[in-house]
């Protein structure tokens, strides 16, 4: 089973890949699957469950699914027609398919927050109910939103995966030990490996392309977040910081000091600014969840002002190929959902990845990418997720900053490290993660029932 880059990496709007991006899509494929029927609808219900109910309000799950049933995509929603979306939805009570047809919709009868219910495959779980003439019942189906924007209906779960599921990649892996055999024995990087594979579905002038093309998008969202002032949605009155600390550290430049770390403002100002702008609702890539989005961007960032020769034109490309394929493994041997595994499966993997795709596109050899990649998630396992008010704002956007400063600390780690110096593998830290996420309490994955929600007085 192949997750490729552009499967771990999407285009998207904030704040969040499971609660948003999933339940959007979910309702776009579940309603374009009745329509391709020829069912005719006269009125959609949906349910929402477990996690999805308990932050769903926080995290614009009801928003989600309105834009999703009336065939919105994430990757080409613009964000700053949402509200205006939205609010004819609402004053109409009307849903317009994506075949022209209106039904009716209100929401206090037709969206229902069941946070009582957890569904056992996974807490971001969604039921869709299709209504014809008299009330009767033409379809129903349960849906998963299973992290990083994956979604699967109830006849696909247990697979853990998308709807479509690729093979016939010529070098296969299913563990960090089988991609570095395959190194071994091929004399291949790791970033290679991946694009070989990618190359099994898709042109490699494509791949390049789209690479490329997800770079813009994580450099636009910087810095469409350093120009952006004031309060962050939701209630909370967070004030989005980026702006300021980019207005002082552009001052301070001017008059340079002495100071050896002050590349780390930087990296926690572009971090930040990511995930202001996620918490916004604004276009962000999915790195490989909304709520780490912060993290790759930063790190790539650094790597691209500090240490990128400008002759390597194939440095990014290796990045973002490597940390594709570390992101591989956490997604087909543990989690990236933050309802599943806490936030570990979150910020752990994201600053996994980055400090093994930095450590690769700094020139490290294949040994050295996973044991950054170890060490990256080694020091965030047991991380909870725990929003104050269901928001991915505290801690989520401070959590991308540190994130972002312990991969590239990772990162330069391994590459002073002798291979015989690590005692832990990259699997055995994957496996761990995962026996982590069963067993951490409910409480501490994306409920807001435990930490840092109830211990915050919200304001």
């Amino acid at each position: 089973m192949h997750f490729g880059v552009f499967d771990l990496f999407k285009i998207g709007i904030g704040p969040s890949s499971s609660h948003t991006v999933g339940p959007m899509k979910a309702g776009k494929v579940f309603v374009d699957r009745v329509l391709a029927d020829g069912l005719d609808i006269k009125r959609i219900e949906t349910e929402l469950y477990g996690s999805l109910a308990l932050t769903g309000l926080g995290h614009g799950t009801d928003t989600a699914v309105l834009l999703g049933l009336e065939g919105n995509a994430p990757a080409k929603l613009n964000p700053d027609t949402v509200p205006q979306r939205l609010e004819r939805i609402r004053t109409e009570e009307t849903l317009k398919l994506a075949n022209g047809t209106e039904i009716p919709f209100i929401e206090k009868r037709d969206l229902d927050f069941r946070g009582d219910v957890r569904l056992p495959f996974h807490s971001n779980a969604l039921k869709f109910k299709v209504y014809g003439e008299g009330e009767e019942i033409l379809r129903e189906e349960i849906w998963y939103s299973i992290g990083g924007g994956f979604v699967i209906n109830e006849h696909e779960a247990g697979r853990n995966s998308a709807a479509d599921v690729k093979e016939g990649e010529p070098y296969p892996f299913s563990s960090a030990q089988e991609l570095l055999e395959i190194g071994e024995r091929t004399g291949l990087s790791i970033h290679r490996i991946m694009l070989e594979n990618e190359r099994t579905f898709l042109p490699e002038d494509t791949i390049r392309a789209g690479i490329e093309g997800l770079w813009r998008t994580m450099e636009d969202c910087i810095d469409r977040g350093l120009r952006q002032d004031g309060i962050l949605p939701g209630g909370l009155n967070v004030k989005r910081r980026a702006p300021k600390m980019h207005r002082d550290l552009k001052e301070e430049a001017k008059n340079p000091t002495d100071d050896p770390l002050a590349p780390m403002d930087w990296i926690n100002l572009w971090a930040m600014a990511v995930n202001e702008e996620n918490a916004a609702g604004g276009r962000v890539v999915t790195a490989p969840t909304n709520g780490a989005a912060g993290i790759i961007p930063a790190v790539a960032r650094y790597f691209d002002r500090y240490h990128r020769d400008p002759d390597d034109e194939e440095a990014l490309q290796r990045f973002f190929l490597t940390a594709a394929a570390i992101g591989s493994l956490y997604k087909k041997n543990a989690s990236i959902s933050g309802a599943e595994a806490g936030c570990q499966g979150e910020v752990g993997v994201a600053c996994s990845m980055a400090a093994g795709a930095l450590a690769a596109a700094m020139g490290a050899d294949n040994h050295q990418i996973e044991d950054a990649a170890e060490i990256g998630m080694e020091h965030n396992l047991g991380l909870t997720c725990d929003p104050v008010g269901g928001l991915v704002q505290i801690p989520c956007i401070e959590r991308n900053a540190i994130g972002a400063i312990k991969a590239i600390d990772a990162a330069r780690l391994a590459l002073r490290a002798n291979s015989e110096d690590m005692k832990v593998s990259l699997d055995q830290v994957i496996e761990t993660m995962r026996q982590t996420g069963i067993d951490m309490m409910e409480k501490y994955k994306e409920t807001s029932q435990g930490g840092l929600a109830v211990n915050v007085v919200e304001c």
